[in-house]
């Protein structure tokens, strides 16, 4: 049985708060702070792994300032791209609490490169992106 609709509309409205808020926080970016599809997906799994209680958001914060940190000290071996340090942040801190492993994402990574660019690009892809956090009953 599906929960009524009041409730999924209030807690959609309340995860929608709890991602502006984090929005809110990130750089100025101007009108578009995703540059490539990959920025979205990588924010929106920071998100949701926060949403569903993997870390705090505090440890994500200071494992994104170690990233930026090292890279600063190292400039001029990579070029900046700020949600490359997302990444390596999300990496870390789920690492760090045993959801991801060096292995799995290894993995994970290869399949991903193995994949053409162009996959599945012929077939219409309409379902829009978004962070819901999951119904419970």
């Amino acid at each position: 049985m599906s929960a009524p609709l009041h409730q999924d509309t209030a807690e959609l409205d309340a995860a929608r708060r709890r991602i502006e808020d984090l929005v809110c926080g990130l750089p100025d970016a101007g009108d578009q702070p995703f540059e490539q599809p990959w920025e979205l997906r990588a924010f929106a799994m920071a998100v949701a792994a926060y949403d569903n209680g993997h870390y705090a958001w505090s440890e994500f914060q200071l494992s994104l300032v170690e990233s930026i940190r090292r890279w600063e000290n190292g400039r001029g071996s990579e070029p900046w791209s700020y949600y490359e340090h997302w990444l390596v942040a999300l990496e870390a801190v789920l690492a760090d609490k045993g959801a991801l492993s060096d292995n799995a994402l290894d993995e994970r990574t290869r399949t991903v490169l193995a994949t053409p660019r162009n996959a599945n690009h012929h077939e219409a892809h309409r379902e829009p992106v978004a962070i819901a956090p999951a119904l419970t009953s």
